[in-house]
């Protein structure tokens, strides 16, 4: 009798396949992290885009020193890119800042909170008047 010939394994899946598996399992994530890779990772792109635009405009030191503040984007030139790049270092990457860290400690202040008021002080009740007194120590007179 003839053996039957083994069955191939499946084909292993392309890459288009791969990265798109792996962008839909990113709802699996914590909300912090799925954020940040969905949200916030187009807020960063155009910063980045910005600064490099600038970067390629203005020279390097003039772009890093017009986001920070250092230098007015009236000197530069163009003027254009560079007022919008003063922009985003003023308003939008602070706020950016500003609201992860927010959420972060909102997330870790609610983790915190999760047992009621009520348990709580019944628990500390419970602890500082217990049914039964401690046992008679050798210092307690007996």
């Amino acid at each position: 009798m003839a053996t039957p010939s083994p069955i191939p394994p499946p084909p292993r899946p392309g890459r288009r396949q791969r990265i798109g598996a792996w962008w839909a399992g990113r709802h699996a994530l914590p909300p912090l992290p799925f954020w940040l890779l969905s949200r916030a990772a187009a807020v960063v792109a155009v910063c980045a885009a910005l600064y490099v635009l600038n970067g390629l405009l203005i020279g390097w030191v003039a772009a890093y020193e017009v986001l920070l503040g250092i230098q007015s984007p009236a000197k530069a030139d163009p003027q254009w890119c560079a007022w919008v790049l003063s922009v985003v270092g003023w308003l939008v990457i602070p706020a950016f800042v500003g609201g992860t860290a927010g959420y972060v400690i909102s997330a870790q202040i609610q983790a915190h909170h999760a047992r009621e008021l009520d348990a709580v002080l019944a628990e500390l009740h419970d602890l500082a008047a217990p049914e039964h007194p401690p046992p008679a120590g050798p210092g307690d007179g007996l």
